[in-house]
């Protein structure tokens, strides 16, 4: 006979480990995919089929990242940037 974790108010509860091992709906042992962890990838190893990553892609070492721009108007005591980089026309 299995030995059950706990019994509260009649019932089985505690871990599914202890009633039975993961299985498949045939009865068979489940068999795990090795799952690479997207956000491990470098941006230029994301596929379409690539599971969507926690945090955004981006290739910092990437030589195109834009550094140049327009100075925008109007701002005034401005803490952040004053650089407009964006499509402008």
């Amino acid at each position: 006979m299995a030995k059950f974790s706990q019994k509260v108010m009649g019932k089985e509860v505690g871990a599914a480990e202890v009633y039975a091992k993961p299985h498949s709906m045939s009865g068979g042992p489940m068999k795990m995919a090795a799952v690479s962890d997207p956000n491990k990838l470098a941006s230029n190893q994301m596929t379409p089929k690539t599971r969507a990553p926690r945090v955004s892609t981006g290739d910092p070492a990437a030589d195109d990242t834009k550094t140049t721009g327009i100075k925008m108007r109007g701002t005034g005591a401005a803490t952040k940037g004053v650089m407009s980089r964006g499509p402008m026309g």
